[in-house]
């Protein structure tokens, strides 16, 4: 008869440096490889039912596999027209055939010219008030020569 394993006097032997177990600054791994997402996927985790505060790990597992997710897209999207350049174009036709992601990007990029033409428009208003304020400031100096 085989005799089972002692698992509990493996963990009570083991021990651990506390120095090993540090913290890692937020936003950075143990590597030092600064975390681009991180708060960004903390906010949508929650937003789609996790912890307020989700595990650290679970975080950096989430934005490996974004970044890997980006890294493979755009080296994908390289080599789709123009060789060595990435245009909408590329993105669109990579995600063509996923009616989810094509929706998603249709949406972003009609967002995106909405958002042009309303900065366009804002801005044409803005210098408008400005002429205008400037004309009237102009024939109301006291200090002008008429």
């Amino acid at each position: 008869m085989a005799s089972q394993p002692q698992t509990e006097e493996a963990f009570e032997g083991a021990e651990y440096d506390e120095d090993d177990m540090g913290e890692v600054p937020l936003g950075t791994t143990q590597t030092g490889k600064k975390r681009l997402f991180s708060k960004e996927l903390r906010c949508m985790m929650y937003g789609f039912g996790d912890d307020e505060n989700p595990y650290t790990e679970s975080v950096d597992f989430l934005e490996d596999l974004v970044i890997e997710f980006i890294t493979e897209t755009t080296h994908r999207a390289m080599e789709i027209g123009r060789t060595g350049r990435v245009q909408v174009e590329d993105i669109i036709f990579l995600v063509r055939k996923d009616p989810r992601k094509y929706a998603r990007v249709k949406d972003l990029l009609t967002m995106n010219e909405e958002l042009k033409k309303a900065r366009k428009a804002f801005d044409e208003i803005k210098y408008v008030e400005d002429l205008n304020i400037n004309s009237t400031d102009k024939s109301h100096n006291v200090f002008s020569k008429e």
